[in-house]
């Protein structure tokens, strides 16, 4: 009688084994077999991290193996068991995989499919046509479209992080606990002593030290040291943890009426200010979105304020990117006045606090939340209902949405929900950060998360012109790779665009981004359909990108760059000044975060910028998803890629005292997953 060769691979996590019992049954195009039971309670197979081998001996030839099914029979408790993969030796030799990647809880079956990535088209037996129909009908039904908030990118349909689909939660809730890790934060650096003191305000700047943790040699430090002064102020724009918000000024708005007499001892080159535009020396950076924007009342004990700023920036003649005017809000008028750096030295220096803050509430919640998070869960979500598992794309996508839609689902119960963490320290909590992203999703266009298309839009593409700004050209080398990398894998399964507009399964995952993710707005940009394979190259580089490198170049320079109070307040206790000369330091300590609120600032910055326990870094994929050797060398050439990135950013940062190194690939993780 034929015998099989069955090898079974446990996973590594915590619990990953299971004591139940465990049967196995092959179907093939000639029959199938019987079932097999493969483990039972107290047989120890199927431990954490085993690969347990069985032969299973079938009556009669079962043809070419076409699906194999897996079923777990609860023995006493609760047991979840993380299936990694399944090789089948076939009597004749051969050898399959069965990739799998899944949990199997309680009295559950799964039924695989060979690791070959196939095409809807591809598929001629009747039984694989009805198993890729029956895995998306399931799928749609575990993965639901919901509206969190009016004008949101619609979320997954979960209240919690244990109502969501055990495969795509987190191995521990406990590591993702925002409230466990902003409070371990705290402790760890040592400020958990502050953090009640809310009102309580600091004596001076010298005295934010006692919450400041001194690392010799870091950007915190760095920062710490010279965050007064204008040449810091301005390179934050092009390196910072927001370097999204610069662009190049051709034209003065009419609600920011500066002159050539104002600004006149700032410019370098003789030229008037209006001369200066021309030559392409001046950029705006725009806080519009913030106009009106309620600021947070959940503290009847302190007022916050929010503005939002218009600031001019200069190139000067050492290519440096400093400020030389700022208007607090946007409407000009005398209690409204525009600050210099001819100004009175606190005058200037509260102007420039006030844009930081600003520049904080823009990137937590637009650029951070929306533009990454809210964006790659969307895609993650379209992904799972609409691509099954043996589709391509479904393989290339799957290690770039590792965990989103958990810490996005933790978030909404945590941290940007009403009372959430988010409300505590931060001045658009309460309510003003919904409005923001309300406001931003619809801005939001699908050209804008193209990086090329973003960084020229904005007219800061030039690397002669603008010489300093690695976020930009870190970016551009990192968007490349990964297009060339989604073109390999693209020219593997799509030989022609007709092909393309002809596979059902990959438009409709289009479609459910745009319908669902985006609610079918058409400004937005995003296509309803892709009908050439070079367009799905960048749509699927968008999504990667997006997941990987966008959101790693402004999340885990936090630390760096916020953890020194007074250079990112979280939230303004005065109102702006509507008058110079009145300015004093007094007022500056006043109008910053309390000591409670400063604490808590500095907890979540800390806990946001470290890296998930176990991370796995761009290009890092130990799930073999894909089985075919083309696809795997196409993942080395990409790693290849990667890794000739880390030593031209090593090389570039050697004695540098702010080296940027937030796009280096050895530090973008796959997904966004913090």
């Amino acid at each position: 009688m034929p015998s099989y060769t069955v090898t079974v691979a446990t996973g590594t996590q915590w619990f990953a084994g299971t004591d139940d019992y465990i049967y196995l049954s092959l179907e093939g195009t000639a029959g199938c077999s019987e079932r097999h039971l493969l483990d039972k309670p107290f047989y120890n197979d199927f431990e954490r991290g085993a690969i347990d081998s069985y032969d299973v001996t079938v009556a009669e030839d079962l043809g070419e193996i076409q699906l194999l099914k897996i079923e777990k029979r609860k023995y006493w408790v609760h047991d979840d068991w993380y299936l990694r993969y399944i090789t089948v030796k076939t009597p004749v030799g051969d050898h399959l995989e069965f990739p799998c990647y899944r949990w199997i809880t309680e009295d559950k079956e799964i039924v695989l499919r060979d690791g070959r990535a196939k095409l809807h088209r591809d598929d001629k037996i009747q039984m694989l046509k009805q198993h890729r129909r029956k895995e998306l009908e399931e799928r749609q039904k575990m993965y639901r479209w919901k509206e969190w908030h009016p004008g949101f990118p619609l979320s997954i349909d979960a209240n919690s992080h244990r109502d969501l689909p055990r495969d795509i939660q987190f191995d521990s809730e406990k590591g993702v606990d925002f409230v466990l890790n902003y409070s371990k934060a705290m402790e760890n650096l040592y400020v958990n002593r502050f953090m009640h003191m809310f009102q309580s305000s600091w004596s001076d700047f010298a005295d934010f030290e006692k919450i400041f943790v001194r690392i010799s040699n870091t950007i915190s430090e760095y920062v710490m040291q010279h965050w007064q002064e204008d040449f810091m102020f301005g390179y934050q724009f092009l390196n910072g943890c927001n370097p999204v918000m610069i662009k190049r000024c051709r034209e003065l708005p009419k609600k920011f009426p500066v002159t050539t007499d104002m600004v006149e001892c700032s410019l370098e080159r003789n030229l008037t200010l209006e001369e200066e535009i021309k030559q392409g020396n001046i950029f705006l950076v725009d806080y519009e979105l913030l106009d009106g924007v309620d600021a947070n009342k959940t503290d009847p004990c302190t007022l916050q304020y929010l503005s939002a700023p218009i600031c001019l920036l200069y190139k000067n003649m050492e290519n440096k990117i400093v400020p030389i005017a700022i208007q607090i809000n946007q409407t000009p008028g005398p209690d409204n006045p525009i600050f210099l750096p001819s100004d009175d030295k606190y005058d200037w220096l509260l102007a420039k606090i006030w844009v930081r803050s600003s520049d904080f509430h823009m990137h937590q919640t637009v650029t951070h939340l929306l533009r990454t998070h809210l964006i790659s869960e969307v895609f993650g979500i379209a992904m799972f209902r609409q691509l099954p598992a043996v589709h391509p794309l479904f393989k290339l996508l799957v290690p770039h949405v590792r965990f989103t839609i958990a810490i996005n689902t933790k978030a909404r119960e945590q941290l940007i929900c009403e009372c959430g963490l988010f409300d505590k320290a931060n001045a658009t909590g309460g309510g003003g950060h919904v409005q923001m992203v309300q406001r931003a999703t619809k801005e939001l266009t699908y050209s804008s998360l193209c990086f090329p298309e973003e960084i020229k839009a904005k007219e800061m593409d030039s690397k002669e012109d603008i010489p300093y700004y690695y976020y930009r050209d870190d970016g551009i080398k990192v968007w490349e790779v990964i297009k060339s990398f989604t073109t390999d894998v693209i020219d593997i399964y799509y030989e022609s665009d007709e092909v393309v507009c002809e596979d059902m399964e990959l438009q409709a995952f289009v479609k459910d981004v745009y319908v669902y993710g985006m609610k079918g707005n058409k400004s937005s940009g995003f296509p309803k359909t892709i009908k050439t394979r070079e367009k799905l190259s960048e749509y699927l580089t968008v999504a990667i990108f997006t997941a990987s490198a966008q959101h790693a170049a402004v999340n885990f320079g936090q630390y760096d760059w916020c953890s020194w109070i007074p250079n990112s307040p979280p939230t303004m206790r005065q109102p702006p000044p509507t008058e110079k000369g009145t300015v004093t330091i007094e007022q500056i300590v006043e109008s910053l975060p309390d000591r409670g609120r400063s604490c808590w600032h500095l907890g979540a910055v800390w806990a946001l910028s470290q890296f998930q326990e176990n991370e796995l870094f761009l290009g890092m994929y130990p799930d073999e998803h894909f089985i075919e050797k083309p696809v795997k060398q196409a993942m080395m050439k990409f790693r290849k890629d990667l890794d000739e990135i880390v030593s031209v950013i090593s090389e570039r940062n050697k004695n540098k005292k702010l080296p940027y190194y937030y796009l280096s690939p050895n530090r973008i993780p796959n997904s966004v997953a913090v």
